[in-house]
């Protein structure tokens, strides 16, 4: 009776809630508070999600009706794990780029294979990487834009979009590419946008559509997606945006399919901690 209770006051709870064109999906549990990046395996049919630095170093694998099906121990320490991606085979590549005070030089992504993702533990493979052209660390506050959040793999290479810690400044985002293999890398700059001056605009996730033809940015504030964009300039295309009715602490986006994305929010302030739909 207690569980029923319970699970009726939830049901109320979301019902009084306006999530404008966000379809809750569901309430994510108590270990991912602080959830920062998802990605959904196409053949596996699995959502996967981690947490922010300060958690443990984990990923968490969803079925699509936001029930969780198996967690991985990942054999490393969660600096800042800020996003996730895969490639076509299905391997999985972790984000350990969060940048707060720009002033980390052990930037690197963690590439998880396919094969531990079925295992209780994995290893993992460092990929390092720095910005071309950050010289200091951290470098004056004017120039401080190599925080990042948000990056996705495409055609053996990764692309960083970064996080602006310039005030007035918050929505300009820089685009970075470099190989997807192990080593380090120098990250070249591609690209730039400006999403707006405030906090709420600070660009906290990105993907790519599986057709190649579409990317999207995620905000506290709005999803952009750009299309018909030149070669890898992916910024250089036309842009739509969608401005967020429900504003929330979102740092998590990936495509389900070609018209449709999932999110995911920190729960903070009383709000927040759910996997969406969002159609586009």
């Amino acid at each position: 009776m207690k569980k029923i209770i319970l699970f009726s006051s939830f049901l109320f709870f979301i019902s009084c809630q306006n999530f404008g064109q966000l379809k809750v999906i569901a309430d994510l549990p108590n270990y991912l508070k602080e959830v920062s990046g998802n990605e959904y395996l196409y053949n596996s049919e699995e959502i996967w999600m981690l947490n922010d630095g300060g958690n443990q170093p984990k990923l968490f694998a969803f079925s699509k009706n936001g029930k969780l099906k198996k967690e991985v121990y990942i054999k490393t320490k969660n600096n800042d794990w800020e996003d996730i991606t895969s490639d076509k085979e299905g391997n999985i590549y972790i984000g350990d780029f969060g940048n707060n005070n720009n002033k980390r030089k052990n930037l690197r992504i963690l590439k998880i294979d396919k094969n531990y993702l079925s295992q209780k533990n994995a290893e993992v493979e460092e990929i390092e990487f720095e910005y071309e052209n950050q010289k200091k660390f951290p470098p004056k506050k004017k120039d401080r834009f190599f925080d990042a959040e948000a990056f996705f793999y495409y055609k053996n290479h990764f692309y960083v979009f970064t996080k602006s810690r310039v005030k007035k400044e918050y929505g300009k985002t820089f685009l970075y590419k470099f190989p997807a293999t192990k080593g380090k890398h120098t990250a070249k700059l591609i690209g730039e946008f400006d999403n707006g001056k405030k906090t709420n605009s600070w660009i906290t996730g990105a993907d790519i559509s599986d057709d190649g033809k579409k990317i999207v940015l995620l905000s506290q504030k709005n999803v952009l997606i750009f299309t018909n964009f030149k070669g890898d300039n992916f910024l250089s295309g036309k842009v739509q945006e969608i401005e967020l009715e429900h504003r929330s602490q979102k740092e998590g986006v990936c495509f389900k399919d070609n018209s449709t994305l999932y999110i995911t929010d920190e729960y903070a302030h009383g709000k927040g901690g759910n996997l969406y739909e969002l159609k586009i």
